[in-house]
């Protein structure tokens, strides 16, 4: 990881600068700009959107009231339609293709050779790799090597780094080629014992080649890449449309909300052939959580970069300029220190730190406030350590 003074450019800038309309691949070398010049400032709203990202999925991985959990702080059931914590991870990718041309804009302005942008994205989908490895061998309590939510991150992002050189319109093309391909073998590749086009929760193609191929290989989930890169690529066609210069502000975000709604209405017809579904990553819910999120970023793009209501936000921004390190840090805390250290209760008595705090709230609020202030409450530790890291202009990149 590498450890930033400031935030770069990988955002947009929050008010238009001169330049170039051209795809990033074709963009003409800049000369680096004077130490004293300031540096364009980030696009709020993407920060803003990643930040309710990872916010949302603090708040599912912490939730501490047991039957009490609100619905939509729990995953969908099979085949049944898509919930907010549904939307966290697919949201999280999006935001990953929306940076893309700005990160690759920035890159291509120090005039590298372009093997060097190749070089930079396969680094940094490794070590995304490599750290989602020690958080599940950390959950594990073993030396491990799968295929996890980092590691998906890790390798839909170095497919929609690689391909964002092409233009637009093929990516698209390559985008619907990976859903109508997915789509096809969930749909017509037979399933031993149970026939064509079965997709049940324990009998459909996705499962069987995962149990019967790559099982064995820990690469169980190595398919869910497919759709997940078509989810980043996707974002790479709103980040190009957040960073054209030739347009207003209003244009971008009518352009991203007439995005969103034509993708949720092709998402919804999807599902009338296979339904929306998270843990397979159907064609239907890819296109529908990426139309909300289409939907969610213009929205933000309109109140906080556009008419300047930036305050509200804030908490969010703070989550979303460190976000990696947001999802990593709380879970390994929690795994080595919450769930390992014990704390003494009572004469002979011992329960880890993490049930003793629980216990502390429960006894003093009751058992479903005290399990919401648990969880209140470690939430707002992690995003005060994040805002001195802000604060301090420190931003942790894999």
């Amino acid at each position: 990881m590498e450890t930033e003074a400031a935030p770069g450019p990988q955002n947009a800038p929050a008010t238009p600068t001169k330049e170039p309309t051209k795809p990033d691949s074709a963009v003409a070398p800049e000369q680096p700009a004077p130490r004293n010049q300031a540096r364009p400032g980030r696009l709020v709203s993407l920060d803003a959107l990643r930040g309710l990202a990872i916010a949302l999925m603090l708040l599912v991985n912490n939730t501490a009231v047991d039957t009490a959990t609100p619905p939509q702080l729990t995953h969908a059931p099979w085949n049944g339609g898509i919930r907010m914590a549904d939307l966290v991870f697919p949201w999280f990718l999006f935001c990953v293709g929306a940076a893309i041309p700005f990160a690759s804009a920035a890159f291509h302005r120090k005039n590298l050779p372009a093997w060097r942008y190749d070089l930079k994205a396969a680094t940094r989908a490794a070590l995304l790799v490599l750290l989602g490895c020690l958080l599940d061998s950390s959950l594990a309590k073993r030396p491990i090597l799968d295929l996890g939510v980092l590691q998906i991150i890790g390798l839909a992002y170095l497919v929609g780094a690689l391909l964002y050189g092409i233009r637009i319109s093929r990516r698209m093309l390559v985008v619907g080629v990976l859903l109508g391909a997915y789509w096809a073998v969930i749909r017509f590749l037979p399933v031993p014992g149970a026939g064509v086009g079965i997709f049940e929760e324990r009998q459909n193609a996705i499962l069987h080649i995962n149990l019967t191929y790559l099982a064995r290989y820990n690469l169980s989930g190595l398919l869910s890449v497919v759709p997940t890169s078509a989810m980043v690529l996707i974002g790479t066609a709103v980040g190009d449309a957040l960073r054209r210069t030739d347009v207003g502000h209003s244009w971008k975000a009518s352009c991203l909300a007439l995005t969103g709604v034509a993708l949720m209405l092709g998402g919804a017809l999807w599902n009338l052939s296979l339904p929306f579904n998270k843990p397979v990553w159907t064609p239907s819910y890819i296109l529908f959580t990426a139309g909300l999120g289409s939907l969610a970023l213009g929205l933000f793009y309109l109140l906080i970069d556009i008419k300047g209501w930036r305050s509200w936000a804030f908490p969010l921004v703070v989550f979303g300029s460190n976000a990696i390190l947001a999802y990593v840090a709380p879970i390994l805390v929690k795994v080595h220190i919450l769930q390992e250290w014990m704390v003494h209760v009572g004469a002979s008595n011992t329960v880890t730190a993490q049930q003793w705090y629980l216990d502390l709230w429960v006894a003093h609020a009751g058992r479903i406030p005290g399990g919401w202030i648990y969880t209140a409450t470690y939430i707002l530790v992690w995003w005060l350590i994040l805002w001195v890291l802000y604060r301090r202009k420190l931003f942790l990149r894999v």
